[in-house]
C-alpha cells in the first residue's frame, strides 16, 4: 500500500466483504465480513458448538428475544478495546453503537483487523479483557439493540 501510495482498497462479492485502509501509524487496519473469516478459523468454530450441546443455544435464544444480542469474533486472534495502549477504548459499558461503529480491534498474523458492531443499540457489557487471544464466534460484548 506504501508503494502504491493507497490509503484505501475494498472489494465487495457475494457475501465477502473486504476493505483495508491505512490506519494512522501506517499499518494496514482490515475490515472483513462474510465467508473471508469462516475458512480461517473453521476448526475452532466446531470445538466450542460441540463442547456447549443444546444448553449454549437456549440463553442465547431468550437474551435476543429480549433485545439482548452479542457481537461476536469473527476471526481468532488477539483482542484489543483500542488501537494502541495510550489510546481510549473504542467503547465503553453505556456507549451507543450503529452498524459500523468500530467496537474493538482483532490481531491476526501481524495485521490490525478492526471489528464492527454490524447492529445498533447501546454496550451492555466487554466480555473479553485487552490482550486475550479470542475464537471465531466467541461474544465479544453484549449489547441492548435498538
Amino acid at each position: 500500500m506504501k508503494r502504491s501510495e493507497l490509503s484505501e482498497f475494498a472489494v465487495e462479492e457475494e457475501g465477502f466483504k473486504l476493505k483495508i485502509r491505512r490506519g494512522h501509524n501506517g499499518f494496514p487496519v482490515v475490515s472483513g465480513s462474510g465467508a473471508a473469516s469462516a475458512p480461517m478459523a473453521a476448526e475452532p468454530a466446531a470445538a466450542p458448538a460441540a463442547a456447549g450441546g443444546s444448553a449454549a443455544p437456549s440463553p442465547s435464544a431468550t437474551e435476543e428475544e429480549a433485545g439482548v444480542a452479542f457481537i461476536k469474533s469473527p476471526m481468532v486472534g488477539t483482542f484489543y478495546r483500542a488501537a494502541s495502549p495510550e489510546s481510549k477504548p473504542f467503547v465503553e459499558p453505556g456507549t451507543k453503537v450503529v452498524e459500523n461503529t468500530v467496537v474493538c480491534i482483532i490481531e491476526a498474523m501481524k495485521i490490525m483487523n478492526e471489528i464492527q458492531a454490524e447492529a445498533k443499540g447501546t454496550i451492555l457489557e466487554i466480555l473479553v479483557e485487552s490482550g486475550q487471544p479470542v475464537e471465531y464466534g466467541q461474544r465479544l460484548f453484549k449489547i441492548k439493540q435498538a
